[in-house]
C-alpha cells in the first residue's frame, strides 16, 4: 500500500482517485475549483455503487470505506506530502503543468514520482530539473476504473526504476499497461482514434451522414469484432492480399488533419458541449451526468464481463 496524491478532481481525476483507492492505496484528492472539488465524492460514490452492483468490488467498500480511502483536500501541499506517487490530472494547458510541476518540485518528498495522465502533450520540457529523473506519462483511458489500459511514457531522463515502480502498481491492480521506450505523442490507441475523429469530423463538415450514421457504422461493424481480433488479427482474418487490394482500389483522399471542425466549433458556440451539458451531438434530455455516466458504466461492465468470458483471438 503507498500514499498516493491525485492533483486535479475533474473528469478523470476523481475517477483514477477511485482506482487507486479500489487497489488498496490510501489516496488524497484535491483541486484549486472548490466546486469541482466538492463534486468528486458523489461522483466518486456513484461509480463505486455501479461496481459493487455489478460484483466487481466487494460490497463492503461503500461509502463509509470511501470517506476514509480517499480524502479530499483543499491544499495542495498536504495532498502530496509524503505521498510516494502524485498523479497529475489537470487541464491539458502546458501553462497550467509547468506552473503546477514548479509548486511540486518544492512540495513533493525527494524520492516521490510524478506521474502525468496527459493525453496528447510532451510535458517532459516542462517539467523542472528537480523532477525530471522520476517524472513519467501514466495516461489512462476513461473511465479508467473500467478500462484497464494504461500508456506509460518515460522522458530523456526518467529513471528506469520509476518506470518500473509504476508499471507493477498499475499491473498490480489488475490493470494492463503498455510500456513505451520514449515519449510516443498520442500513444497507439488514441492515434488510432484521432485518425477515426478525421473521418468524422470530414463526413460531418461536408454534410454526407449524421452523428447517427456514423455511431450506427461503428456500433454495428466495427465494435463487434474489435473486442475478439484487434486491429491487426482482424487483417490477418480478413487476408491480406485483400488488404493490400484495398489499399490500392481506394478511390478518396484520406483527410488533411486541421486544427478545427466547423460542425465542433458551432456545437460548442451553442453550448452543446457534452454529457455534462447536456447535449452534444446528441440530446441527453433532462438526465443528470450522474445518471448517464451510471448507464454507461453498467453497460460498459456487462460487455466487460461478457468479454472477459469469451476471450480474445490471440496470435504469437
Amino acid at each position: 500500500m503507498a500514499e498516493v496524491a491525485v492533483v486535479g478532481a475533474g473528469l478523470m481525476g476523481h475517477a483514477l482517485a477511485l482506482v487507486f483507492a479500489l487497489g488498496g492505496h490510501q489516496v488524497r484528492l484535491t483541486d484549486n475549483n472548490p466546486d469541482t472539488l466538492g463534486r468528486a465524492p458523489e461522483l466518486m460514490a456513484t461509480a463505486l455503487a455501479t461496481l459493487a452492483e455489478a460484483g466487481e468490488v466487494d460490497a463492503a467498500k461503500n461509502r463509509q470505506w470511501l470517506s476514509t480511502a480517499v480524502r479530499c483536500m483543499p491544499s495542495l501541499a498536504e495532498t502530496v506530502q509524503n505521498a510516494a506517487v502524485v498523479i497529475e490530472a489537470v487541464v491539458e494547458r502546458p501553462d497550467v503543468k509547468k506552473a503546477l510541476y514548479g509548486q511540486l518540485e518544492t512540495l513533493m518528498a525527494p524520492d516521490a514520482i510524478l506521474a502525468s495522465n496527459t493525453s496528447n502533450l510532451d510535458i517532459f520540457p516542462l517539467v523542472p530539473p528537480g523532477l525530471r529523473t522520476r517524472a513519467i506519462i501514466a495516461h489512462w483511458y476513461t473511465p479508467p476504473y473500467l478500462c484497464d489500459l494504461v500508456d506509460l511514457c518515460p522522458g530523456p531522463s526518467t529513471d528506469p526504476a520509476a518506470v518500473e515502480t509504476v508499471r507493477a502498481m498499475v499491473a498490480a491492480m489488475g490493470k494492463a499497461p503498455v510500456v513505451f521506450k520514449q515519449m510516443v505523442q498520442g500513444y497507439v490507441a488514441n492515434r488510432l482514434q484521432a485518425a477515426m475523429q478525421l473521418e468524422v469530423y470530414r463526413l460531418l463538415d461536408e454534410g454526407l451522414v449524421t452523428p447517427k450514421d456514423i455511431d450506427d457504422s461503428v456500433l454495428h461493424g466495427l465494435a463487434l469484432r474489435i473486442p475478439i481480433l484487434g486491429i491487426m488479427a482482424k487483417a490477418d482474418f480478413t487476408g491480406l492480399l485483400l488488404m493490400q487490394q484495398g489499399m490500392k482500389n481506394r478511390s478518396y483522399a484520406p483527410p488533411v488533419p486541421r486544427d478545427h471542425s466547423e460542425t465542433l466549433d458551432r456545437l460548442i458556440a451553442e453550448g452543446r458541449t457534452g454529457v455534462m451539458a447536456g447535449k452534444g451531438y446528441f440530446d441527453w434530455g433532462d438526465r443528470s451526468p450522474e445518471e448517464l455516466f451510471r448507464e454507461r458504466d453498467r453497460k460498459l461492465l456487462a460487455l466487460k464481463q461478457a468479454l472477459r468470458r469469451i476471450g480474445p483471438m490471440e496470435g504469437k
